[in-house]
């Protein structure tokens, strides 16, 4: 099977879980002997793309694009990789991109590619997302505009390409996804990695929310990444549950290539308990912090290491000094490659205080790393892993008192690294993989 993939973010160039995803199951479903075409909304240069050959841009009409050979660096053997290379026309608006589409189904027809049910079918499909979209205003900047673009660029390369099915991942492909399945006839799947019920509250854009919402409604299948997910899709988003499956991520095998690291700023003898993730609402930097500081009145010989950016990096860190635990925290920024491998090794336990997690990578990796780990019931993760530790992400109090028992007693700490451990073994990509295959084939057997 040959899959058209829609992706924001692939490694190295990541920001977040979502990248670790797209790799993980790229790599497993290659593995699997599936094709896959990924397409990138902005370049990879070839040297730092350390698993990927690129290859010299071709243009297509309005956009160009970078297509590699099949990855042999990373075993990425039956992977394919487009990235859309130009930057945004000047004073384009997301409308001109949405006319592009339009005038990309209307060529399609006119080349004989659709009947005129499928044709009025998925101009109904494109205008109803455009409609919804026009008047929501500007995103962070250029964000609105740069999704349309990538959605219209991905419709122009979808023609040169033949394949099977089109998976994309979370709210920024799903306008690509809607475009290309109109523009091919080709059924769609989105995969929902976190809603933005899980990062902004009940304070949603409402922008992004319609997207989402209408992504999930033109897909055939919608993958959430756990049943917490499946929930908020079918109760917020109107979603059928029979259209929605669960398929949990998972975590690529640690080669346990260990490295010295310097603990700068740390005594032999501290404790490291980490936070490793962004430093934004959704992840509850302010719970770990009112934690740490009911941890150090019982334990003085421990550093909290926050690994990550995020919009509440400011307040965090004034938050910390008001608290008077300032140098007791250690603010790293964004970790990527081995600095994420060393963090973990040097760290005694790992927290996620999650408000709303939809799963959460890191855990896993962590486990990975033989480091205990302590996650909030609010975690799509939580529904998978057993020997770890829980507790609700405001209650700090308890929250602390776990820290405490691990710091303290290492029977505690030993029988949670290598229970977890042995835990994480069953959590591989491979597995999710097998799932998103399933899937596919499903499609398949309705028609």
């Amino acid at each position: 099977m040959r899959i058209f993939m829609l992706g924001w973010e692939f490694p190295p160039y990541i920001s977040g879980g979502l990248g670790t995803a797209c790799h993980g199951l790229t790599r497993a479903l290659s593995d699997l002997g599936q094709d896959i075409v990924f397409v990138l909304p902005k370049p990879i240069e070839s040297p730092q793309a350390s698993h990927v050959k690129m290859l010299s841009p071709s243009q297509i009409r309005d956009f160009e694009t970078s297509k590699s050979d099949a990855g042999t660096l990373a075993g990425l053997e039956n992977v394919t990789f487009h990235s859309i290379a130009s930057s945004m026309q000047p004073y384009t608006t997301p409308e001109y991109y949405q006319q592009k589409i339009k005038e990309i189904i209307q060529q399609k027809n006119e080349e004989g590619g659709f009947s005129d049910s499928e044709r009025a079918l998925a101009l109904q499909q494109w205008e109803n997302l455009a409609h919804e979209s026009v008047g929501a205003g500007q995103y962070s900047g250029d964000m609105y505009t740069e999704v349309h673009r990538y959605a219209a660029a991905a419709a122009r390369l979808a023609l040169q390409e033949e394949f099977d099915v089109i998976h994309a991942h979370d709210w920024m492909t799903f306008p690509a996804g809607i475009a290309v399945a109109a523009v091919t006839g080709k059924p769609l799947v989105v995969h929902v990695h976190s809603t933005e019920f899980d990062r902004s509250g009940e304070h949603v854009n409402q922008m992004i929310y319609d997207i989402e919402r209408r992504g999930m409604h033109a897909a055939r299948k919608v993958v959430a990444v756990s049943y917490l997910t499946r929930n908020i899709i079918i109760s917020r988003y109107g979603v059928l549950g029979d259209k929605v499956e669960v398929v949990y991520n998972g975590v690529e095998q640690n080669n346990d290539n260990r490295t010295a690291f310097n603990k700068i700023g740390i005594r032999s003898d501290e404790k490291i308990v980490l936070f490793l993730g962004r430093i934004t609402m959704q992840k509850g930097p302010e719970y770990f912090l009112m934690a740490a500081r009911k941890v150090l009145e019982e334990v003085e010989n421990v550093k909290f290491v926050m690994a990550g950016t995020g919009d509440m990096m400011h307040r965090i860190i004034e938050m910390a000094a008001q608290m008077g635990i300032g140098h007791k925290v250690l603010f790293t920024g964004f970790l990527r490659g081995n600095d994420v491998q060393q963090v973990y090794q040097m760290a005694d336990l790992y927290v996620m205080p999650s408000v709303s997690e939809p799963f959460g990578i890191a855990p896993l990796e962590a486990l990975n790393y033989d480091v205990p780990v302590l996650i909030s019931k609010q975690s799509g993760v939580a529904e998978v892993l057993t020997h770890v530790l829980k507790v609700d992400f405001w209650d700090v109090t308890e929250m602390a008192n776990k820290i405490i028992a691990v710091l303290k007693y290492p029977p505690l700490q030993l029988t949670l690294r290598e229970h977890g451990n042995f835990e994480v073994r069953r959590l591989r990509w491979s597995g999710a993989a097998q799932k998103c295959v399933k899937v596919y084939n499903e499609l398949f057997q309705h028609v």
